[in-house]
């Protein structure tokens, strides 16, 4: 009775234990972002007269807004222009501009050829093709001889890991897995690796 009892707390706790963890860290993502525009709503909280959280919001709004305009604006030639001569001043001005900004543009998969959450999901031999040892791999950016530049991520924290450059015969790429089912797989130290497996290598 008392086994059965465990194994039914243990059960109900699988269940709300994800959507507790997201809210805890969806109110982390919230708290952080209106400590960084305080200085904002505040001002704005005491222009306009609004209540502090009212403010919030209104700043958050015209965020996005902001970000929605401007990305509409460097697709047209003139905003073009801009956005390559501001970039090209920052990166000779700001230090460290240049680094971070290659990598949120692969962490977004707006970087031809170097795609990290766009990428395809491999089954990498990093020891060679006689090995039988194969890891969970991204493929970031395919070359012109045919090889592979793959991050292998470290579980259970998928945003560290290691970079392979491998020949063809070393990288199966796994045909319907996203990158999301894969990461899945190593936060959780490889459970539900079968269904990932069973999908088979293509070409």
């Amino acid at each position: 009775m008392r086994r059965n009892l465990t194994l039914v707390f243990l059960a109900g706790l699988a269940v709300v234990l994800p959507s507790l963890l997201l809210l805890m860290v969806m109110q982390w993502l919230f708290l952080f972002f209106a400590d960084l525009l305080d200085p904002v709503t505040q001002l704005v909280s005491q222009r306009a007269g609004l209540h502090r959280w009212l403010a919030l919001i209104a700043v958050l709004a015209l965020l996005l807004a902001a970000c929605l305009t401007i990305g509409l604006a460097v697709r047209t030639r003139v905003g073009h222009w801009l956005h390559d001569v501001l970039e090209g001043t920052l990166a000779r001005v700001v230090p460290g501009y240049r680094i971070t900004r290659d990598l949120v543009r692969e962490l977004l998969g707006g970087h031809q050829g170097a795609r990290v959450l766009s990428g395809e999901v491999a089954l990498a031999r990093i020891h060679g093709q006689e090995s039988p040892v194969r890891v969970t791999a991204i493929v970031t950016s395919r070359h012109a001889d045919g090889s592979y530049t793959v991050y292998v991520p470290t579980a259970p924290f998928p945003t560290s890991g290691f970079v392979y450059h491998l020949p063809a015969d070393c990288v199966e790429i796994l045909a319907g897995v996203s990158v999301e089912a894969a990461l899945r797989t190593v936060i959780s130290c490889g459970a539900g690796s079968a269904e990932i497996l069973a999908s088979g290598p293509r070409g």
